[in-house]
């Protein structure tokens, strides 16, 4: 973790008197990180969703109820802190409307072309091609801070 996000992370902790836990990761939101993480700020995400098959592709472990995460900005600057609270293993054709809208879509229309777009793009270049029940590592988080 580089030092802006690991001393905003010390800081959090330190401004809440309690031992800093070290089950956090810093990383940025897909393709547009700063407006993304824009959204969980302003409370339109609270969810997010990534292709099982890349976590199993880089031996990644999933993640866990109870981690926490420093999203970062494009330039990675820490902006926001969250934990996550719920992770399901879910078809992409399975996944509900209330979660997509959770993820600051404006519909599910919306959120299934971004993502169907979007996984394509990342599966094409692994020489895999995406299926609509392909498995998706679903998230709830919630906001514990922003800069």
């Amino acid at each position: 973790m580089k030092e802006a996000a690991l001393t905003y992370w010390n800081n959090y902790w330190e401004k809440l008197g309690q031992p800093v836990p070290t089950n956090v990761s810093a990383w940025q939101f897909g393709p547009n990180p700063d407006e993304l993480t824009q959204l969980v700020i302003d409370g339109k995400k609270t969810t997010t969703c990534s292709g099982y098959v890349f976590y199993e592709i880089e031996n990644e472990t999933l993640p866990q109820e109870g981690e926490y995460s420093i999203l970062l900005s494009k330039e990675d600057l820490p902006l926001a802190i969250i934990q996550t609270i719920k992770v399901e293993i879910t078809p992409m054709n399975k996944v509900t409307e209330e979660f997509a809208i959770a993820e600051g879509s404006d519909s599910y229309e919306t959120w299934w072309n971004d993502h169907e777009s979007f996984f394509s793009s990342e599966l094409k270049k692994i020489n895999q091609t995406f299926t609509d029940d392909m498995l998706l590592v679903c998230e709830t988080f919630t906001l514990l801070d922003k800069k």
